[in-house]
């Protein structure tokens, strides 16, 4: 064999020897993973429909991976406070980020993030995506959306409708809702849907766009009034609810969740977790106290789930410009 042959054969077998220990250290941050507490950040206040998740599925990961997984309620600015820690955070999966229709939507209501979840944030998994629902104080005299219309018309100005903060999903489904509808409506945003969900059932405001996941205990008491959910159709949680689009021709919303990391989170850390989220989807109990609380899991694949989250950035983005709605 020739110095050159042999050089050849040493540089083919330096290289898989290489590619061999890529896969084996793999293999091994997966085993490993997680060695300590892992913290979850929820970018939404204590008690709403985001931290219900988030504690449901954090049980779930810490029986099946053995460290707990802490929810960390981080809210402001939208949301945006939680999500930058959580692209600055290191990408070793030990700060996860419970990503949302939200977060789709600030990356065109503000003109100045820092960031862009579509580039810095690496997508594990999707949870859940369902409608809002459009619920009203039960002493609200309206008792469908033909009569809301109807009210806030002869009214302009004295519905004030509830959200989880200035430039959520909840808020940007009621501008929406007010553009496509002709009516005046006066937005009063709180620190979380919880805090929101308080004053709803005190009276303090008639109207909000919530999720089931925390709106559903309401409407069985007959606290609350479901007019209508925001998806193109019905809901299975709400059957007998009718969605917007009956009334308003073209109005559709829905809400998700799903679970994302830093960039560059190492790709064995992302597989195992979106393979133990999916378990938890599917597991029976999840899946039933999800649909007690109004929702179905709705599982991907981490690819899918970032091609999923590109694709609602740029929904939300055409509805936001489109209705030139920018935040105050």
């Amino acid at each position: 064999m020739s110095r050159i042959q042999s050089s050849r054969v040493l540089i083919v077998t330096a290289g898989l020897a290489i590619l061999s220990l890529l896969a084996v250290s793999r293999i091994a941050v997966a085993q490993i993973y997680p060695s300590r507490p892992v913290h979850w950040i929820v970018t939404a206040a204590p008690g709403g429909p985001a931290d219900t998740l988030a504690r449901l599925l954090g049980s779930w990961l810490t029986e099946r991976l053995g460290q707990p997984f802490i929810v960390e309620s981080r809210s402001g600015a939208g949301g945006n406070i939680g999500t930058e820690a959580v692209v600055r955070a290191q990408p070793d999966g030990y700060t996860l980020h419970l990503t949302a229709t939200s977060d789709a939507i600030n990356a065109t209501y503000y003109d100045n993030l820092s960031f862009d979840i579509r580039r810095d944030l690496a997508p594990i998994a999707r949870l859940i995506q369902g409608p809002f629902v459009m619920v009203v104080n039960s002493s609200f005299p309206a008792r469908t959306v033909t009569e809301l219309i109807a009210y806030a018309r002869a009214n302009p100005g004295k519905i004030n409708f509830a959200s989880g903060g200035t430039g959520f999903a909840s808020h940007i489904s009621g501008e929406l809702f007010k553009m496509m509808a002709g009516v005046n409506m006066v937005h009063v945003p709180y620190r979380g849907q919880g805090p929101a969900m308080v004053d709803l059932l005190g009276g303090q405001v008639q109207l909000m766009f919530d999720s089931p996941v925390s709106s559903l205990i309401h409407i069985r008491s007959g606290k609350l009034r479901p007019l209508a959910v925001t998806t193109s159709t019905r809901s299975d949680a709400l059957p007998d609810v009718p969605a917007i689009g009956e009334f308003v021709p073209g109005y559709e919303a829905s809400i998700w969740f799903g679970v994302s990391a830093p960039r560059n989170t190492p790709p064995a850390i992302i597989d195992r977790l979106n393979k133990e989220i999916n378990a938890g989807l599917a597991d029976p109990k999840i899946k039933a106290r999800l649909a007690d609380l109004g929702s179905v899991p709705r599982p991907m694949t981490s690819a899918e789930f970032g091609r999923f989250i590109a694709d609602e950035v740029d929904k939300w983005g055409k509805a936001i410009r489109g209705a030139n709605i920018k935040a105050g």
